[in-house]
């Protein structure tokens, strides 16, 4: 990761800390505009949008995240609990399925 993105997500980072979730979104946004490949980029703005209750908005950066990293447990409990707050409990079960997959050792797709 380049300093400028490290510095960039630092400081989204320190916003969503300090509960400034607006000023957090947008720079996680500036993260991912730099660079399309940062996962962590991706998954924190899906989490800051799911802290927002913008349901449709962070599932598509969660699921952009799971894309990238589709065996990552992470990524696939944090879909499972933005499908579950947005009540679309058929999608959370199936994605927390697949973290649980992962947890037991085995794989969501083959590397």
């Amino acid at each position: 990761m380049n300093e400028e993105i490290e510095a960039l997500f630092d400081d989204a980072n320190g916003d969503l800390a300090m509960g400034e979730l607006e000023a957090a979104v947008e720079k996680y946004r500036q993260c991912i505009t730099l660079d399309p490949s940062f996962y962590d980029g991706w998954h924190a703005l899906g989490m800051a949008l799911l802290k927002l209750e913008r349901y449709p908005e962070a599932t598509e950066m969660l699921e952009k995240a799971v894309e990238m990293k589709p065996n990552d447990q992470f990524g696939w409990t944090s879909l499972s609990i933005c499908h579950q707050r947005a009540g679309r409990i058929p999608e959370a079960e199936a994605a927390a399925g697949k973290a649980r997959i992962i947890s037991w050792g085995g794989k969501v797709k083959k590397d």
